[in-house]
């Protein structure tokens, strides 16, 4: 693999991804190296590489694991055939195998409202209070909440700039609640010492560092304890919820898809499906021919 420092190289400086899909691309591309053995990257077949998607697929891995594998190994192989002299693709048109779409779980309305609206008495308590109104007023990811800086924020317009996939940045506003969230924390941030290295961090811990993704997994898990949401809490479920609601009251999926920040909109449509399962139910509690009567 002497070509792999060139090629995150060429992911980092030309194509401008992420730290997390370049950790991501590294992880997929060492699953390559440690299927193919001691066999040389150029003498790979496109016969070996469905031999290695048959064994991930044996050891259960899922199809979307398979095909991210399979579209970092095909985005590898490119750029050894148009920058490195190789001369065939070995991964090209080959596919994961499929597997049953699954639609993402939205928290109903009253669920989102009673898990955002905690106590926030104490100092944790209201950067968590600012945290998880956040989630759900703006639809943020998880690595986007935790690298806000408070220069992002925009008070006067009711906005926060995101820097999201791909570095591309987009302009999401912020709800009232969350605003007066954000501002009642900054309050009790005010007397944290900040580190220099984030002085502009705008959620931290006690001790001043910029808080991590996974300290908010954490906090999200325990508020939904707190709160009796009898639900697997995650981040991203908030972010769901988020797209779902929006979508059922306006219907407008492409104001949806630039506040989530999906390059393209067949990622936003999946939010569609779950705005006809919420009409489905309530038409089957409504309508007096929706169920077949013993």
């Amino acid at each position: 693999m002497n070509h792999l420092d060139d090629y995150f190289q060429h992911l980092t400086f030309e194509r401008g991804l992420s730290a997390l899909t370049l950790k991501n691309y590294a992880r997929d591309i060492e699953l390559l190296k440690s299927l193919a053995d001691n066999t040389a990257l150029d003498a790979i077949t496109n016969m070996q590489i469905r031999r290695y998607v048959a064994t991930l697929h044996g050891r259960g891995l899922s199809s979307k694991t398979i095909a991210r594998a399979l579209s970092a190994w095909r985005g590898f192989y490119r750029y050894l055939t148009q920058y490195k002299g190789f001369t065939q693709n070995p991964v090209m048109d080959l596919r994961a195998p499929k597997s049953a779409k699954t639609l993402p779980q939205a928290l109903s309305t009253d669920q989102a409202v009673k898990f955002v609206d905690i106590k926030s008495d104490s100092l944790l308590e209201r950067r968590d209070h600012a945290i998880l109104e956040l989630f759900y007023s703006s639809g943020l990811r998880l690595t986007e909440l935790v690298n806000l800086d408070i220069n992002m924020l925009d008070f006067s317009e009711g906005t926060v700039t995101v820097t999201g996939k791909g570095n591309k940045t987009r302009i999401v506003p912020i709800g009232s609640h969350a605003m007066s969230a954000i501002q009642t924390w900054l309050e009790s941030r005010a007397l944290i010492k900040i580190e220099k290295t984030n002085p502009n961090a705008l959620f931290v811990t006690q001790q001043g560092k910029r808080i991590t993704p996974r300290a908010v997994q954490y906090r999200v898990k325990e508020w939904s304890i707190k709160q009796d949401i009898n639900i697997s809490m995650h981040p991203h479920l908030l972010r769901h919820s988020f797209a779902s609601h929006v979508l059922q009251s306006s219907q407008d999926l492409r104001a949806v898809q630039e506040m989530l920040g999906h390059s393209n909109i067949s990622t936003t449509q999946i939010y569609t499906h779950l705005d006809f399962q919420h009409l489905a139910t309530i038409y089957d509690k409504a309508h007096p021919r929706a169920k077949k009567k013993l």
